[in-house]
């Protein structure tokens, strides 16, 4: 039984965006503003490169997604691409660690965001995360449709809290004239090292990463030969202008040398134009925000598990369709009770610290099968083609492997135990392709 295409232009940017905004653009722009020397038009242009190339990259994912034909996106472009082995190191890294450990982190600091509201203890936080991942499941498990209109209404509700509170801060801020100055001065200031301008590189495009999860969803859109290519660059488009948005009001309230000193920007923004109790306005922006990432990830991600079971290189069962429902029921199930294993054990932290930068090793190699597929099959149809070509995708290439390169630099025994966990799933791979009797690469 197939999946049912009911997701349109409207409901795949609106995925895109919600996708992408969690808590980042809230805390972000401090560590940004730090590393770029407190220099307000480097940080500035730090956005904006940072929202170019994802949409660099989005527009290479729009040729590819004009292309396929509902294979679960990323890992379908991967394996089209470059093979069914690295594909599948994917969506088994997405599947135990990435898109799950997402899920928990997310569900677990909205919880921990409600206790600004009335004092939570350890295991009630606990209760309330795993709470709202069942949520999360049960929507989506009872229909498509209703999980998108669910995520429309948060993602509006969240790009309407962060465009208000930036109207707000526009208007009553003096860029913080009237605060004291911080208490801790910030460390060379005036001063904008090229190590400082990659490292705010760096910190801004994992504030854009998430925008590739729309192109999971592809056997349920209609006309995904125009639609996804449309969604994913309006989406990712409307990402620069929000975050730039962001930006500037927060330097409306409080000024350069405040939002690089703080911890929680958005919180002492708000409250420095309208008092402390702004503050709990905010983590209700946040609750809200990080809860419309966390549902965007649970309606993605179990369509790639879907498609690499009906490929016979994951669990049978993740290829099951509900007749009643239409969507991939035993594949989301699957997907938020690994969510709520980890929330509830806790290791969702360091199994993240050690992996998620590997996906930008496959986010790498989405944006190379472009080049690959021009080449190994140049007579397909391509009805979006990539601008640009082949400049476009491979500045995006570039762009995450100096992400990937950075972590390798930086701490490479965190890197090396990443991709070492990664290759965990070789030997599955193995066990599936004899299973299935496949002697594919």
């Amino acid at each position: 039984m197939a999946l049912r295409r009911t997701l349109g232009v409207t409901d795949l940017t609106l995925l895109v965006i919600g996708n992408v905004i969690g808590s980042g653009i809230f805390i972000v722009p401090a560590s940004v503003l730090t590393q770029t020397g407190g220099s307000v038009t480097a940080a500035s242009l730090v956005w904006l490169v940072g929202g170019v190339l994802s949409l660099l990259g989005a527009l290479s994912y729009g040729e590819l997604a004009s292309m396929d034909r509902g294979s679960g996106g990323l890992y379908g472009f991967i394996r089209d691409g470059f093979g069914r082995f690295p594909a599948f190191l994917y969506g088994w890294t997405l599947f135990f660690v990435i898109a799950a450990g997402s899920i928990a982190t997310l569900a677990v600091a909205a919880a921990n965001y409600m206790g600004q509201f009335t004092e939570l203890g350890a295991l009630t936080k606990k209760v309330i995360a795993v709470g709202l991942i069942g949520i999360m499941c049960i929507i989506n498990v009872r229909g498509t449709r209703g999980s998108a209109s669910v995520q429309n209404v948060a993602t509006g509700i969240k790009v309407g809290a962060i465009l208000l509170m930036s109207i707000i801060l526009f208007a009553m801020g003096d860029g913080g004239a009237s605060l004291p100055p911080p208490a801790t001065p910030m460390v060379g200031a005036g001063t904008v090292a090229l190590s400082g301008i990659g490292l705010a590189m760096i910190s801004v495009l994992w504030a854009y990463e998430g925008w590739q999860y729309v192109t999971f969803a592809d056997a349920e859109s209609v006309d995904p030969q125009r639609s996804l290519p449309r969604a994913i660059a309006l989406g990712t488009a409307a990402l620069v202008v929000i975050y730039l948005v962001a930006n500037f009001a927060y330097l409306a309230a409080l000024g350069p040398e405040r939002v690089a000193a703080s911890e929680r920007v958005a919180g002492e923004a708000m409250a420095a134009v309208l008092g402390p109790r702004a503050g709990q306005l905010i983590a209700l922006a946040i609750i809200i925000s990080m809860y419309s990432a966390a549902h965007a990830t649970v309606i993605t991600a179990p369509r790639v598990y879907y498609a690499m079971a009906n490929d016979g290189v994951f669990f049978k069962r993740l290829a099951e369709v509900s007749p009643r429902f239409g969507t991939p029921a035993v594949a989301i199930v699957a997907s938020c009770a690994w969510a709520m294993v980890l929330a509830v054990s806790g290791t969702f932290e360091q199994l993240l610290t050690y992996v998620v930068f590997v996906g930008w090793i496959f986010y790498a190699l989405g944006a190379a099968a472009v080049i690959a597929l021009r080449i190994s099959r140049p007579d397909a149809k391509r009805p979006f083609k990539v601008p640009g070509y082949p400049v476009t995708p491979i500045l995006f290439v570039v762009a995450a492997a100096a992400i990937v390169g950075n972590t390798i630099y930086s701490q490479p025994g965190r890197a090396a135990v990443g991709i070492g966990m990664v290759l965990l799933g070789a030997p599955a791979y193995a066990l599936w392709r004899r299973q299935r009797g496949s002697t594919a690469p």
